[in-house]
């Protein structure tokens, strides 16, 4: 099977997921640092869905450290969906 740059447990798919956890910790840290933030309910949900994101990418970057340590091969159909339904999720909660 022809490898995809980014897939699940492969150098491309860890150095995406660290990004996106760096940048949704980073949005983060954006959003508390705003005056009064609390008295929104917009960044308070905004917040919550980026925690999530924060979540899920650090999750999976540490399943790709994994699979890069074991030398396991996470291209199960599986699997796959399950991070394709997990992404969609966490897409489509901000």
């Amino acid at each position: 099977m022809r490898e995809l740059v980014g897939s699940p447990g492969t150098w491309g798919g860890l150095v995406l997921r660290a990004g996106q956890c760096s940048f949704a910790g980073a949005s983060i840290g954006v959003m508390v640092s705003a005056f009064g933030f609390a008295n929104y309910t917009a960044f308070c949900y905004l917040i919550a869905s980026m925690g999530l994101q924060l979540l899920w990418s650090f999750g999976l970057a540490c399943l790709d450290i994994y699979a890069l340590k074991m030398r396991k091969d996470l291209r199960n159909p599986i699997l796959i969906s399950l991070f394709v339904v997990g992404d969609w999720v966490s897409d489509f909660t901000y």
